[in-house]
């Protein structure tokens, strides 16, 4: 597997999933797992990708499945800290605007 690692905090009922290295097939079902059940504990789940170096088609579909199972809950899945080829994809996808934090909630990040 590549190098990847996915940490979860929680703080003021919120949660932040930080990733690390590079997010491909490898590491779906983990990415998935582990925002899955952030989606599940908290209401807002920020996935901070500032250590994130490479993102596929795997990593994208990992953080489409938490955006619907948010929603599902009433809840909020949110990218950000996305630099160089990680925010080209999401540009791309257009990940970097559904899953874009209000002004109000990047505040508090």
């Amino acid at each position: 597997m590549a190098n990847f690692e996915a940490r979860t905090s929680a703080a003021s009922g919120r949660i932040t999933v930080s990733l690390t290295g590079e997010c491909d097939l490898a590491a779906r079902e983990h990415l998935t797992a582990v925002l899955l059940d952030a989606v599940h504990r908290a209401r807002a789940v920020f996935v901070d990708l500032a250590r994130l170096t490479f993102i596929d088609s795997s990593g994208v579909h990992s953080l489409v499945v938490a955006h619907h199972a948010a929603k599902q809950t009433g809840g909020h899945i949110y990218v950000i800290n996305a630099a160089g080829p990680v925010a080209s994809v999401l540009e791309i996808t257009g990940l970097d605007t559904l899953l874009r934090a209000p002004a109000e909630e990047r505040r508090h990040v």
